[in-house]
Order: structure tokens, then C-alpha cells, then sequence
């Protein structure tokens, strides 16, 4: 009786897993295990080659975002050099893109961000390849808007109401998948955690656009 009792267990777990495995064949569901934090806004900036830069140059993509300034002495060196790992793994990647923003639009003028770019990867023969590393400018309020409201990047010590005063100077980055849904934040400094963003990313240019939004999940962008 109990040898028949636990064949019976046996027998439905298998017949469970041929069920799952039927329904989810040939989707991307059961790949699906970051939760959707938020979405991202629609927006309108520059980048560093002048040109008009929108959430249309991202359809369809992966990418990474993040906020620095070209003058930065502290945290953004380091940041780059990591974000400069993500952008050598996945350089020749056509659904792919980093966009890094200024956090001080008021001095990252357009030619400045076109040095920064040089400097991080080198000059780019737009004849030959277009380099999907985009530094972006722009209005300060719309800057930071899309940060705290969308990528959920800020450092959160900006108590001034006057925009001018404020400053948002934080290490994370922020991936967002191909329907411009935020679904992870990483600590830029930390090289475990760019090891986990670069591996995150892999998973997300496998999915398609009809995944499912997976989990809506309240997040603080100060992760431990």
C-alpha cells in the first residue's frame, strides 16, 4: 500500500512536469525571472553627435542606463570602466544599447560628451560602424525626471526645490528590456554585480516581446 502511495506521488510529479513543459515549449515564459520594477517614459534628448536622441532609438533593445558627468573625478571613472566591460561584451549586438546621461547638462555640452566618447572607446568611423554607446543632454528637469521616475536612479539627498540646486550623482545602472520596462538595478562599482548585469542582459535579449510583464515589485535604487 505505501510502495503504491509513493508511485502515485512519483507518477503525478512527472505528469506535472510534462504539462509545464507542453504549455511553456517553444515561449520564453519560463525564462522570464526578473520582475518588472517600472517603465520608462517617453523622452527627448541630444547625443554626442547632435543628434535628436527619443525612446525610438531604443525600441526593440536592451539597454543599460546610467548618469554621470565628463568631469567627474570620483565615482564615474570607475563606473565607465565597468560599463565599458558591458559595451566590449555586447558591442556587435544590434538590439543593444547603453545611454548614459549627463547629470550636468549645464557644462556636458555636445562636443564635450563626443570627447568623453573617444576617450572611452575610441574614434568611431560612422562610415564603417555606428558605435550603441549613446552619451545624451538635455533639460535638466527632463534629465532628472526620467531618472527618478522612470530608471529609478537617484540618490535621493536632493532636498532643494529649485532644480538648479539639485544633483543627482549615483553609481547604479539601470537595464531595461525591449518594451522599455526597467527590470533590474545594479551597484556600477561592484564587480559581481556588472558580472550579473552582463548575464541579465544575455537573458533579456532572448526574450521576445510577447514575455509576460513578470512580476510588479516595489524597489529601493540603494540595494545592499
Amino acid at each position: 500500500m505505501k510502495r503504491r502511495f509513493w508511485w502515485y506521488i512519483g507518477f503525478f510529479i512527472v505528469l506535472m512536469g510534462v504539462f509545464y513543459f507542453l504549455l511553456f515549449a517553444g515561449t520564453d515564459y519560463y525564462k522570464v525571472k526578473l520582475p518588472v520594477l517600472t517603465y520608462v517614459k517617453e523622452f527627448s534628448f541630444i547625443d554626442q553627435n547632435g543628434k535628436v536622441f527619443t525612446e525610438r532609438e531604443v525600441e526593440g533593445k536592451v539597454y543599460v542606463a546610467e548618469y554621470f558627468f565628463t568631469t567627474c573625478k570620483g565615482i564615474c571613472p570607475k563606473m565607465n570602466l565597468n560599463m565599458k566591460k558591458v559595451y566590449e561584451q555586447f558591442k556587435d549586438e544590434s538590439e543593444f544599447a547603453i545611454v548614459s546621461h549627463t547629470c550636468m547638462p549645464e557644462t556636458d555640452s555636445v562636443p564635450l560628451l563626443k570627447t568623453y566618447e573617444k576617450k572611452m572607446i575610441g574614434a568611431v568611423n560612422h562610415q564603417q560602424k555606428t558605435s550603441n554607446w549613446f552619451f545624451v543632454t538635455g533639460n535638466k528637469d527632463s534629465l532628472y525626471g526620467l531618472s527618478r521616475e522612470s530608471y529609478l536612479l537617484d540618490n535621493q539627498k536632493n532636498n532643494n526645490e529649485n532644480i538648479a540646486d539639485q544633483f543627482i550623482h549615483t553609481q547604479f545602472f539601470a537595464v531595461v528590456d525591449k518594451q522599455r520596462r526597467v527590470r533590474g538595478i545594479y551597484d556600477g562599482l561592484k564587480q559581481e554585480e556588472v558580472e550579473k548585469l552582463i548575464n541579465d542582459i544575455k537573458g533579456l535579449l532572448k526574450e521576445s516581446k510577447s514575455s509576460p510583464s513578470g512580476i510588479s515589485s516595489p524597489f529601493s535604487n540603494n540595494p545592499t
